[in-house]
């Protein structure tokens, strides 16, 4: 299975309905594995979520699906599915996933909570971000980056993906979308400028 087995103790909410959590996940060497909900009107969607313990659970909106940004991280989908009554959502190109999803989802799709599917490929071609367009806009990233809470970014290891000048691109790609808050799934969100650190990663990278 590809469940981490450490839990989260608790959720901070960055803004108004949108929440995170996170573990050191020993499956990947005790580095930072990063969750989101995201609460809209009668909706709420967990984002490639880790375990997160009952009681922090139970203080959140009632959860009414998940989307999954890739298979590579099918985390705590399965548990939630169960014990929750809801879908799971992953990209129809995905390859076999410990279970099979309710729905599948593309690039452009529009999925649970509002949320569009933005193919952002390099880590693998079936890998997407997902675009919350508002006030403000919110765009959370999948595997390209990594955010150690400083502000500064790195990208996820050269050696973790298929393709890391795809990667790249796919940053660049982010740059173009109307956001104001940028989520990770290895680190805490950004929510003062987060544009201007993907361009001083991207100058400093050159």
């Amino acid at each position: 299975m590809s469940e981490p087995r450490e839990t989260a103790a608790e959720a901070e909410e960055v803004v108004g309905g949108l929440y995170h959590w996170r573990i050191h996940n020993s499956g990947i060497g005790g580095n930072v594995s990063s969750s989101h909900a995201l609460a809209t009107g009668d909706v709420c969607v967990l984002i490639d979520p880790v375990r997160l313990a009952e009681d922090a659970m139970a203080s959140l909106p009632r959860p009414t699906a998940v989307v999954l940004t890739a298979r590579c991280h099918q985390r705590a989908a399965w548990r939630y599915r169960a014990e929750l009554g809801i879908d799971v959502w992953l990209p129809e190109d995905a390859s076999a996933a410990d279970e099979e999803p309710d729905r599948r989802y593309a690039d452009g799709d529009v999925l649970p909570g509002g949320l569009v599917a933005v193919r952002t490929p390099g880590p693998e071609w079936p890998h997407y971000s997902l675009l919350l367009e508002g006030d403000p806009g919110v765009v959370f990233c999948s595997d390209l980056l990594m955010h150690a809470g400083d502000g500064a970014l790195r990208f996820v290891p050269p050696e973790f993906h298929e393709d890391p000048a795809e990667t790249r691109r796919s940053v660049v790609k982010l740059l173009g979308l109307p956001f104001d808050i940028l989520c990770f799934d290895h680190g805490a969100p950004i929510v003062d400028d987060p544009k201007a650190a993907l361009r001083r990663l991207l100058e400093s990278s050159r």
